[in-house]
Formats: structure tokens, sequence, C-alpha cells
């Protein structure tokens, strides 16, 4: 079983490409380059695998050959990048073109991360405060405002009975919520409901474009650079839908690429099928770069404009999202507020 001792990090991945590509491009031979990596690399499993990819090189074996060894470490979309760029006498160049490409995909995938993180930091404190005053200071308070011989308000009532339901069941529900989140997570990952969940994950407002658009612009990157680096177009796109975490858009991938293999062009492929989630934009474009022969490059300017479309949406995401979670928290303390206090000062009032 795989377990985080036994993975390598994106990271890990990005710097020994933008390493390995310097040495070499400074004369550096292959073997030399992964012994001096190896024996500089902080991670042990990490400097296990370039120690095996050293003793198939030693052996005589091609780096893509040593590589593919190490599936979930180097995925189909390196290796072949590798693989090409062996035959074609060009892996100086290619290997530094695959360290440039993954440095877009990490700033990719941080750019996604910081949009989710502020709103998931909110989320999480709002559940933690929430919980600690359903379980333990609102319960006081049921005590305390059962002795006030008073009307209390409609607020104070509000807060009492959601008070009251967490004094008596307040474990079993908070217990309830925690369980129905780890079955839904679960449930998300099982293979039937998964194609279910990634399609909807995409048609989400607002939330659902920063995840459309990171895998258009993965997509696109990744096909371009195949392309680009000379792997045959039916290869390139089934290892490219490989290398995208959505499952609806690698079975559409899978389908383009039958297509294709048929004898179709990519943009008739997808304008026969009418995927949502390949817009007019990407059918139109890849259709002129199929006309022009010109396709990697018109890929890989589609990835910067969707790198560009997901900055620009973050970026609005965290000016919404501000003022709005402000807004409800705002709103939850002002009734808190009202509820404690009016029946106070309703009381101090009768006493005068």
């Amino acid at each position: 079983m795989k377990s985080i001792f036994s993975s390598v990090s994106f990271v890990e991945k990005l710097m020994l490409t933008k390493h390995l590509a310097i040495m070499i491009k400074s004369g550096v031979p292959i073997y030399d380059a992964f012994e001096t990596l190896a024996s500089h690399t902080p991670s042990r499993y990490f400097r296990k695998v370039l120690q095996g990819i050293l003793k198939d090189i030693e052996s005589g074996k091609s780096l893509y050959s040593a590589l593919s060894k190490y599936p979930n470490v180097f995925d189909n979309f390196y290796t072949n990048l590798v693989k090409v760029s062996e035959e074609s006498g060009t892996l100086e160049e290619n290997l530094d073109f695959l360290s440039k490409q993954l440095s877009k995909d990490y700033a990719l995938r941080k750019k996604i991360q910081g949009a989710m993180f502020y709103p998931a930091m909110i989320f999480v404190a709002s559940i933690g405060i929430g919980g600690y005053m359903s379980l333990v200071i609102l319960p006081q308070l049921v005590d305390f405002f059962s002795t006030l011989d008073i009307e209390l308000p409609l607020t104070t009532k509000i807060m009492l009975w959601f008070a009251n339901l967490m004094k008596m069941h307040g474990v079993l529900i908070i217990g309830g919520g925690l369980a129905f989140l780890v079955l839904m997570k679960i449930l998300f990952s099982l293979k039937f409901f998964k194609p279910v969940w990634h399609g909807a994950l995409v048609r989400i407002p607002l939330f659902g474009k920063i995840v459309l658009y990171g895998q258009l612009a993965r997509f696109s990157r990744n096909l371009g650079t195949l392309l680009k680096s000379g792997v045959p177009v039916d290869v390139a796109l089934r290892t490219t839908s490989d290398t995208l975490s959505n499952v609806v858009f690698q079975k559409h991938l899978y389908l383009i690429t039958e297509d294709l293999i048929k004898g179709k062009s990519i943009s008739d492929a997808m304008d026969k099928r009418h995927y949502y989630e390949f817009p007019p934009i990407i059918t139109k474009m890849i259709k002129i770069g199929e006309e022009t022969g010109n396709l990697e490059e018109v890929l890989l300017y589609l990835s910067d404009f969707f790198e560009e479309e997901v900055d620009n949406i973050t970026k609005n995401l965290t000016t919404v999202l501000e003022p709005l979670m402000l807004a409800v928290i705002g709103l939850g303390v002002a009734f808190m507020a009202m509820a404690i206090i009016s029946p106070i000062y309703k009381l101090t009032g009768s006493i005068r």
C-alpha cells in the first residue's frame, strides 16, 4: 500500500527536472547527473528511486526505460516526452522545456489551492466555533433563561430551541455530521459515482470555473508540449488524458482519440460530440491550428490563456467571498447578541 513515505512530491520532481536539464546542458553525462542528484536528495524514498535509475542506466538501459519502472513518480506524460527526446536527440532541450511546463503546472496548482484555502479556512473555523458554542455555551443559557419570569423575544426562543436540541442530542448531531462528511468522501471516490461528481463539479457556479479552466490549461499545455516534442497525436491525446484529474475529461479524451484513429480531426471529434468541458473557443482554436499546421503553438497559447483566466477568477473569488463571509458571520453574531441581550434588557426594564 502506498504511503506518504513511498511517494515523491511534485516539487521534488520539478526540482529534479530543473537540475537535470541544467547539468545535461552543461555537458554532464546522464549517469553523473543522476549520481549527484541522488546524493543530494533529502527524501529517502526518492533517493532510492534515483539509485534504481542509476543502476538501469549503468546496465545500458535508456533513460525512458529506467524512468518507466516508477510510474508513481514519473507519469506517462513525463516518460513519453523523455522517450521522444532520446529518439530525436533533443533530450537537453526538452528537459529544459519540460521543467518550464512543470513550473507552470505547479504555479497553476498553487493558484487553485490558494483560491480554495480562504473559504475552507473560514468554513472550518466557523464549524469549530459553532460546535463549541452549541455544546458548551448554549446549553448553559437554557438553564439561565428558564429562570426568568418574562416573555422571551422570538430570537431568544429560537436560540433556546437550538440550545435545547444541542443539550440533549448535540454529540449525536455533530457525530452524525462528521460521519456524513466521511461517507460523502468515500462515495465521491467510488468508481461508479466519481464521473457523476466530477461532471457536477465543473458546473458549480464560480468554483466550477476554476476546476474547468484548470483542467483545460493542463490539457492544452500537456498536449501542446507532447506534440511540440514529436509525439504522435493519438499517443499524445491518450497520454494527456492520463495527466488530468477529472475522470469526465479523461473519458471524453479517450473517445476523441478513438475518433482520431478513425480518421477524424480533433476539432471535428469535439464538434461531433458537443462536450460541455470543451467550450467553443477550444474547438475553434484547435481547428485553426490543424488547418495551419501550427496546432502545438495554438495549444500552448490556449494554456496561457486559461491560466490567466484561473488567475483572474481566483482574484475575483477572494474579492467576492471576503465581504460575503464577513456579512454571514456578522449576521450570526448579531443574532446571538440580540438573543442574549434582549431578554436581559427586558428584565432590567421590568425591575425599574
